[in-house]
């Protein structure tokens, strides 16, 4: 389980790493800024930034809606 943060998934939204949602997990390392999204069986779907609050990701320059876990990854268009 990761440490309580945020990260920017890959259609620009904010996810918090405790519950991303797509039955995924995350690993978080806080002190590299590090988070590892992946599958229940360790397969790596994802990298982003680890941001402590919704506040950091702004203070980065980044525009991101929080979206929920149950918010789907991707579109069916995209295979998802």
């Amino acid at each position: 389980m990761a440490d309580e943060g945020f990260f920017i998934d890959w259609d620009g939204n904010a996810r918090s790493t405790s519950d991303p949602g797509g039955g995924y997990l995350c690993e978080a390392d806080t002190v590299a800024r590090y988070v590892a999204i992946m599958t229940k069986s360790g397969a790596l779907m994802h990298e982003g930034t680890y941001y402590k609050t919704l506040a950091d990701i702004e203070k980065a320059g980044i525009k991101a809606s929080l979206v929920p876990g149950s918010h789907p990854w991707g579109s069916k268009a995209e295979g998802f």
